[in-house]
Parts: structure tokens; sequence; C-alpha cells
């Protein structure tokens, strides 16, 4: 009897329990599907939609990656890397060794690569995003991350000093890359691709400098120097909206639709500055200006002495190529004997104008623009100017791009012709030339003399010395759209000549305290 009740009892607990699992099993089934619909339906929500149904409630850390992760393409191109490093390497070899020359620093006379391999670690995209912003072409954000083990050495030459081969260690590369496929209606269906690097968020290249069989401090100042090159590269040439297009298809192609324009002209008027540092040991600074909205293009005020409030009151005109991304740099620098030295630096973004609208501003100078290097981060006083932006039509649009590519040739010639170190020094102009006057822009040759000066009557300042002819006059500045390079001729007080041109660039030619 009491066997039978066991079995009875055991069977019933039994088929309880089976039963049990099956409606859990069933339960937890039911509340997955209704829990996968409820994530289906937030998956479809925004940023937005979610804050109006939480309030403020809203969790910060909820994101919304917009970047579709690529793992499939990062396996492919480390298989690929070791042919497309080589390639790579030639291109760098061709595009990027003449902008070394081009943003060589003050007192650096030859920046070459005398080694590159870009090793066998291949770069990682962390995501891709593809955007169709405008018809006719597809637009591809690639963020890129890269810690490879490249070999770089840099020959860096000056004068008096020897070669000295500078090795690049630890490279490190965190960008967005944004690549602009232009599409056809031939075949292979991509008539040019434009790359640049986005701004936001700015490009990070991280690196150590060794030198190789001597030391650094035979060239004192080179770290800043290279640092500041490769910045200043990446800024003007590579970060958008700077751009370079590469026609493909083996068919010739219009590519001046794709290039950067000017979009407008930026009318400075300099008035003063107030509570300069000074930087002298007897007496006061003897601060000037350089402005620039791409540093190939500076141009700088004339030297107001021994003054820590000075008044310049001089007007100049640079061009924008794009208004939304550019930003107006102004650059306090004191005239040393030796070395000037930065007094401050200000930045104005120029989205923050308005065409056609005058504005006076008042700008707080910083020690520099990138604050987490600096330890002395005392006032610098303050600069005051008056800004005045137009908006070009297509007319005064495509003759401000002319005048831009000739001045750029203009100062590759006075380079070559010693008149200036670098294409990057920034050159004397008191007022920019709008449709008036003619401007010469000589240098002396051999015993020649050249002539710098201006159709406004500043005045002639001589460059060179010797009897004989005239040197050979480079250009006319005439009708000036956004960036001249004459002006009026500064007299040096100190040695008593008048020097209209000096090699003063930023973060290179200056030294920064």
């Amino acid at each position: 009897m009491g066997l039978i009740s066991g079995i009875l009892m055991g069977t019933i607990f039994g088929i309880a329990l089976m039963a049990g699992w099956v409606h859990m099993m069933r339960y937890r089934s039911i509340k997955r599907v209704a829990k996968a619909v409820d994530i289906k339906l937030l998956g479809t929500l925004n940023r937005e939609d979610l804050k109006k149904i939480c309030g403020d409630n809203f969790p910060e850390w909820i994101s919304f990656p917009v970047y579709e992760q690529v793992k499939w393409l990062n396996k492919q191109l480390t298989k690929l890397w070791p042919f497309v490093a080589d390639a790579a390497t030639l291109v760098i070899r061709e595009s990027v060794e003449p902008l070394l020359e081009d943003y060589r620093p003050p007192g650096i006379t030859s920046l070459k690569f005398s080694k590159l391999s870009l090793g066998n670690v291949a770069p990682k995209i962390e995501g891709i995003r593809v955007q169709s912003l405008k018809k006719g072409q597809i637009i591809m954000d690639i963020d890129l991350r890269w810690g490879g083990d490249p070999s770089i050495i840099l020959a860096v030459e000056a004068a008096l000093v020897a070669s000295i081969p500078i090795q690049l260690k630890d490279l490190q590369v965190f960008t967005v890359a944004r690549v602009i496929f232009q599409l056809a209606e031939e075949i292979p269906c991509i008539s040019a691709v434009i790359v640049a690097l986005l701004s936001e968020p700015k490009p990070r290249i991280d690196y150590t400098l060794k030198a190789v069989g001597g030391s650094l401090t035979a060239l004192p100042g080179i770290s800043d120097m290279i640092d500041d090159t490769v910045n200043t590269i990446i800024t003007d040439m590579l970060q958008w909206p700077h751009r370079i297009v590469v026609p493909i298809g083996g068919m010739p192609v219009d590519t001046s639709e794709l290039e950067l324009k000017p979009q407008g002209k930026l009318t400075l008027t300099l008035v003063k500055a107030n509570d300069l540092k000074n930087m002298e040991m007897i007496g006061k600074s003897d601060p000037y200006v350089v402005v620039h909205i791409r540093p190939l293009f500076k141009i700088k005020t004339k030297v107001i002495e021994n003054n820590l409030n000075p008044v310049w009151n001089q007007t100049f005109e640079l061009i924008a190529e794009d208004k939304e991304t550019q930003s107006l740099i102004l650059e306090v620098i004191d005239k040393d004997i030796t070395q000037d030295k930065r007094l401050g630096i200000a930045k104005l973004p120029l989205n923050d104008l308005e065409a056609e609208n005058p504005k006076e501003i008042e700008l707080r100078l910083l020690p520099s623009l990138d604050m987490l290097k600096i330890k002395d981060k005392k006032d610098r006083g303050t600069i005051t100017i008056k800004v005045l932006y137009h908006a070009f039509n297509k007319e005064e649009q495509m003759a401000a791009l002319e005048e831009e590519k000739r001045i750029l040739e203009e100062r590759k010639k006075l380079k070559e012709a010693g008149v200036i170190g670098s294409t990057m020094d920034a050159l004397d102009g008191a007022a920019s030339l709008v449709g008036s006057g003619i401007g010469l822009v000589g240098s002396g040759v051999g015993a020649g003399v050249g002539l710098v000066g201006t159709g406004l009557g500043a005045g002639v300042g001589i460059v060179g010395s010797g009897l004989g002819a005239v040197g050979s006059g480079l250009s006319k500045a005439g009708k000036f759209m956004g960036r001249s390079i004459t002006g009026q001729s500064s007299s040096n007080k100190r040695n008593g000549s008048t020097t209209p041109v000096n090699n003063t660039q930023e973060n290179g030619g200056v030294k920064p305290t």
C-alpha cells in the first residue's frame, strides 16, 4: 500500500513539475517576444523622440551611432596592406615632399625624407558613414585609427649645421577622412574622387622625435618646428574644406567645379592692442601682428616700437574659401634682434560674422590656441579689430581664384630669389590693393637692387645691396582680390634699413612663451 501511494504521489509531482516547466517556458517566450517588439520600436526612435518620452529623466549615456562597423573590410585591408603601403609610399614621396619644402620653417634650409616605409601594420577602420548630401555624389566618412610601425626618417639641414637625420617614432593617427565619389554616366561610373580630413573631430597625429646618431639640441627648437610644420600642412592642405581632387577613369575630366574656390572677402582693420605682455628686460616690447585665414597667405603689420598699447589702424583684405569652417588668426609678436617672440594669439571663427555687416570686436589674446600644452596661462591683453565680410558673386569668385594662383606663383619666385625663406613667410602689407595702383615686387639678383612698394604712395623699400640695375621685377600687384604680397615698407630702426619681408610664421618663426 505504501509503495503504491508513493508511486502515485511521485507521478502526480512529476506531472505537476512538467506542467509548471512548460508554463514557465511559454511565459518567458511571450515576454521575450514582447520585449523584442519594444526594442524594435525603441530602435526607430531618435534622440528627440526619446527626450519627449523621458522628459528630464533622459539618460545621457544613450548613444545613436552613425558609423557602421566594417570588420570584414579590416580583414581585407590587412591582407592588402603590403601592396597598399608600397603604392602609398610612392604617392607620399611625390606629394608630401614638395609640401615640406613649401611649408619649411625659417632657419631650416632643407627638409626631406631620407627613409620612408609605412610598415606592416594596417590602419583600422572603426566605422563608415555613407551620405548623399548632393546629387551626383556619394559621400563616405571613414573613421580611421592607425598605430603602425612605419620607418620615417627626415633629413633636416640648417645654416652652418650638417644634415641631421631625425626619426619619427611611435606614430599614431586618429582622424575621420571624407571621401567623395563624383558619379558619371560612363563606366567606371566615377569620374573623380575627393579626399579630405574632417575638422571635427580634429585630426590627431602623435609621434616622438629622435635624432639618429646625433642630438636634437644641435638644432634648438627643431621639435616645435617639425610639429608646427606637420600641423600647418594638415590644416592648410588636407583638412576640410581643403581637399585633394583625383580624376579617375582614364578620361579627361573637368574637376574645376570640385576644387575649393573663394567664397568671400574679409576686410580687416587692426585697430589696436591693450595691456600686452612685456618680453623685454630693458624697455618695452616692439609689437606687430601677423594675420591669416590660411597659413600659406600671411600678412603682417608695421612694428610699433617700445609700446605695450600699440595702435596700428591698418587695413587688409583676405580671402575666405569656406566661411562655415575657417577662422581668422591674429598673432601679436614682439620684434627682437635675435628671435621674435609671441605675445599672444587670438582666433575669430568666420561663421560668427554676418555678410555686409561691419563689426568692431575686442578679442582676448591667449598664449596658444592649444591651451592644454601651456603652463603660463596669465592674461596676455586684448586686440581690437574691425571686420566686414563680403560674399563673392560668380565673377568675383573666378577673379579671386585667378589672383590667388598668381600670388602663389609670385611667392614661389620670391622664395627662389632668396627674398623670403619660405612661401609661408609673412609679408609686409600696410593696405591691400583693390583695383587701384600698381605695386612692383622685385628682388636683388647679384648686385642688382630689388624694389618693394605699393601704389598707395607708401614709398619704396630696398632689398639687396650694391650698385647696378634694378633687380628683376617679379609681378604687378594690380587688382588685388584678397591676398596682397606688397605693402608699405616698414623702417627697421635697429639697423637703419628697410625690411619688407620677415621670416615669421605661425608657431615656427616665433618662439611662444
